[in-house]
């Protein structure tokens, strides 16, 4: 570690070298009444609402033979325990300021396409690979996507950018059956817990990941558009054409959609061959808004040697496996985001004295932070509980999980944004500097509702299921009605629901029937993990509007309950 790193790690711990504290006492004043920085927050012990969740979902998937979610409970905690260190923070800190960067060529003119990222890149990648966040779900025991969830759920708290690879390495896993042998020489590595960045052949590599590179200019969610074109060679194909955004680029793979004489087709194009590099091009990273740990780039297909997954002309229907997996993550990481934002804004208020009072015993801000902790429990209740769904492979539950992650994602992260921005204001100033991870988590809030789906996008999919799938839309309802009898306002709001549309609304008001329909998913998951507290004031201020239109605009909610959950 270099002395200014050291400078920096002693400067956020409040204690420099030697375990000497920094001085307070200065020539003009006194620093006083400034809560000192968390020095590390476990994110599993000190999230009852995480540990309720998650221990109700890994006991209702459970059978006879398998009731002790232990095992998974036990890995969880010692994952928080991680994800939660001073280290791993001080590594994502470092990540986002050392940023990655783009290196075409090398110094005598031959192309390397590559891109350099920090060394504490890599120590989260390989705690995040190393922690199973993309191998818990096909281990083949019980659990793996509710754990999975939960992970993302943490790692989204800490580093959201280094969630973006470990995504798509996870949900890449089912979309490879669609090619066996495929499938046999890239699912070991895959799922590995072993993080392996050497640019080498997947053959030879002991851990492997995968990025993704679909969207094209000219259509963006509308894929049939893409003009990349596949031309067959013996048993592979060569393809050519540019990608707007590529997810990972330094990922040993990519999913990717090009058009086959057949039509639009799903391939594997691999990052490194044989002997030589495949000829993918990076054109240049994307300057963003925020999850700048991660990168993302256009590239160019030059004649790329590509693997087919499928049938030539069923590309849609192939890579839907991955992004269905995807919208499970991205459901989850809003409500980590929400977590660390409510979390931060409740440590402040708990350490900071404002008009003779401590801040937390304001009527005002315990109503403006219960109010914010209802939907950070809310998107957590209904990612878990849509999790179960994935980890159960029965026609019924795989039939709710293509329904109940589109509700998930959609509201959870329409909420995030208002959630971020009202916890950093908690702060005041010191909620708008970079010291904090206010501003960080504030950049992060947009990113999962555009990822796999913008709202416009996610609201007409839950159309076309509903419409399309008679399954998906019956054990969804099945699911709503069973909940009935707990909550008087849930009883009534499910009603109306149903009374404003007894069937499928026209396409302008799916946003408001999402919305709805999703609110009551929520409530449905919080009446089945969490106290009643909880699930009574998110029925009346969500589901009722009891309510204003701003954040903290309520009446009603017992906020000590709400808040001893954030404690």
């Amino acid at each position: 570690m270099t002395r200014d790193n050291r400078a920096e790690d002693w400067a956020r711990t409040g204690c420099a070298e030697g375990g000497l504290p920094p001085q307070g006492t200065l020539g003009t004043h006194e620093v006083a009444n400034q809560p000192p920085m968390p020095a590390g927050r476990d994110l599993w012990a000190s999230d009852r609402a995480l540990r309720d969740a998650v221990t109700a979902a890994l006991a209702a998937g459970s059978d006879d033979a398998d009731r002790d979610p232990g095992q998974r409970l036990a890995a969880l905690a010692a994952a928080g325990a991680l994800y939660g260190s001073e280290e791993t923070h001080v590594a994502a800190e470092d990540a986002r300021r050392d940023r990655p960067r783009l290196k075409l060529f090398d110094r005598s003119g031959r192309r390397l396409d590559e891109v350099a990222f920090s060394p504490s890149y890599h120590r989260l990648m390989e705690l995040g690979v190393r922690l199973g966040y993309a191998a818990k779900p096909w281990d083949g025991k019980k659990g793996g996507h509710v754990a999975h969830a939960a992970l993302v759920y943490m790692q989204s708290q800490v580093e959201p950018g280094i969630a973006c690879p470990l995504t798509m390495t996870y949900a890449a896993v089912p979309a490879l059956a669609a090619s066996p042998e495929v499938q046999g020489a890239w699912r070991p590595g895959l799922t590995a817990r072993v993080y392996d960045p050497s640019i080498r052949p997947a053959a030879r590599k002991a851990g492997l990941t995968m990025g993704m590179a679909m969207t094209e200019k000219q259509g963006g969610s509308d894929v049939r558009a893409n003009t990349t074109v596949a031309e067959r060679e013996g048993a592979h194909y060569r393809l050519t054409g540019h990608k707007w955004f590529c997810s990972a680029p330094m990922s040993d793979g990519f999913l990717t959609l090009a058009q086959a004489p057949e039509g639009l087709t799903c391939f594997l194009v691999p990052r490194w061959l044989e002997g030589e590099r495949n000829a993918i091009r990076l054109q240049r990273l994307k300057d963003k808004l925020g999850n700048v740990a991660n990168a993302s780039s256009e590239i160019e297909y030059d004649r790329a040697l590509a693997y087919r997954l499928g049938d030539e002309g069923a590309g849609v229907r192939t890579i839907i496996e991955m992004v269905h997996h995807t919208r499970l993550d991205t459901a989850m990481a809003p409500a980590g985001l929400m977590r660390a934002a409510v979390a931060e804004a409740h440590a402040w208020v708990s350490g900071r004295t404002a008009f003779q009072k401590k801040l937390i015993d304001q009527p005002l801000m315990r109503a403006v932070l219960a109010d914010l902790a209802l939907d950070a429990e809310g998107a957590l209740a209904a990612g878990i509980y849509v999790a179960r769904s994935f980890d159960d492979q029965s026609e019924k539950a795989r039939a709710f999980a293509r329904i109940g992650v589109a509700l998930a994602k959609y509201l959870s992260n329409k909420r995030c944004i208002a959630v971020t921005a009202e916890a950093m204001e908690v702060l005041g100033g010191m909620g708008y500097v970079e010291e904090t991870p206010m501003p960080m988590l504030y950049r992060e809030a947009p990113l999962n509702g555009i990822w796999e789906g913008s709202g416009n996008v996610i609201c007409l999919d839950i159309l076309r299921t509903l419409a399309r799938d008679k399954l998906a839309a019956e054990v969804l309802q099945t699911r709503l009605l069973a909940a009935r009898g707990h909550l008087a306002d849930y009883d009534a709001a499910l009603d109306a629901h149903l009374a404003r549309w007894p069937g499928l609304p026209e396409e302008a008001q799916a946003r408001w029937f999402a919305e709805s329909l999703a609110g009551l998913l929520t409530c449905m998951a919080l009446i089945d993990t969490a106290p009643e507290a909880i699930a009574a004031g998110y029925a009346r201020s969500r589901l009722r509007g009891e309510r204003g239109s701003l954040p903290g605009a309520v009446a009603g909610l017992d906020t000590g309950a709400i808040l001893s959950r954030l404690a």
